[in-house]
């Protein structure tokens, strides 16, 4: 059996640091080049030291990537496209976990993210990367992008509704690890703990990556609250049809995620422990008594599923193996 060769560019970050942990004792791929740029020299061990992997970080050079290499990039978003690039004129395919290739309108970065996208050919041919839905455009990708968390976790509460929903509220309350590894003054512990706060309100730049693989409006509010790891989407959908039943939406739930080994549709709706450390998703659905609604609840963990096991689904899929390999 052949080992592929994956390199991790911002491997420094939260996400970054268990994606070359995952990659590093996965049984079909080798830990290629790991980078940072502020911890440049330093072990990956003494930056994370939880992951155990002692491996020191280099200055990014793309140099060390050859043709047919994998290569993820977890760089913050307006800070990835012009690497991704590089890399895959270079002949790697790559996996960005930045949102530098999450929209398919290049128009739409300048208002979304704030840059100008420099390579619309390649945002035109990246898959999205939720294997849940684009499970065999994945596997032959040049260009694949990971989705953002709170989409993830929402998308997966309600894809099997597209198309019978006419909007949605979103309601979304994520760990502080969402955040990033940088320390702000909104994630500060004394700021955190003991208190649950909105933010981004009618403003955030997940609701059009929703919007786009839903294909309806939506009204997304992120939440943050006081725990390390999990995101929990509770999903408001108005109905085209004012037929539903629990029962039956729970049947068609399963029928839709049989195949999909890290969806698991549960009795009643889920908590962030269940997921915890996990590339799991628990989803869960409930018809409005009153009818014409329904109230989907979708939980993964944000740094698992929601970014680092998710990549490594990914990177399965685009290197040809088992999709639960290395995560189960």
């Amino acid at each position: 059996m052949a080992v592929a060769t994956v390199h991790v560019f911002g491997a420094a970050g939260f996400a970054g640091a268990q994606l070359a942990a995952l990659i590093d004792r996965h049984p079909s791929f080798a830990l290629g080049v790991i980078t940072a740029r502020g911890d440049a020299g330093r072990r990956l061990v003494d930056v994370a030291p939880e992951y155990r992997v002692t491996e020191v970080l280099r200055t990014p050079d793309v140099a060390s990537v050859a043709a047919g290499d994998l290569v993820a990039v977890a760089y913050p978003h307006a800070e990835a496209a012009a690497l991704v690039a590089e890399l895959v004129d270079r002949g790697a395919r790559v996996l960005d976990v930045s949102a530098d290739h999450r929209l398919r309108d290049a128009a739409l970065y300048p208002e979304v993210y704030g840059f100008a996208h420099p390579r619309p050919d390649l945002l035109a041919e990246a898959v999205y990367g939720l294997p849940e839905r684009y499970r065999d455009d994945i596997a032959t990708a040049r260009v694949v992008a990971n989705p953002g968390c709170f989409p993830e976790a929402s998308l997966l509460a309600l894809l099997p509704l597209r198309g019978a929903i006419a909007d949605v509220v979103i309601d979304s309350k994520s760990g502080v690890s969402g955040a990033g590894r940088t320390p702000t003054d909104t994630v500060h512990y004394s700021r955190a703990a003991d208190n649950v706060t909105p933010y981004k309100v009618y403003a955030h730049r997940h609701t059009p990556e929703i919007e786009q693989e839903l294909g309806v409006p939506v009204t997304f509010t992120p939440h943050l609250v006081p725990v390390d790891r999990g995101l929990l989407s509770t999903c408001y959908a108005r109905l085209t049809d004012d037929a539903a039943d629990t029962g039956a939406l729970l049947d068609r739930y399963r029928d839709f995620y049989a195949g999909h080994p890290f969806v698991e549709v549960v009795d009643a709706p889920p908590g962030m422990r269940a997921v915890q450390h996990t590339n799991y998703a628990q989803v869960h659905v409930v018809a409005d008594p009153r009818g014409g609604r329904v109230t989907a609840f979708g939980v993964i963990d944000n740094i698992g599923k929601g970014a680092a096991g998710q990549a490594v689904q990914n990177l399965n899929l685009m290197a040809g193996r088992p999709e639960t390999e290395g995560l189960t």
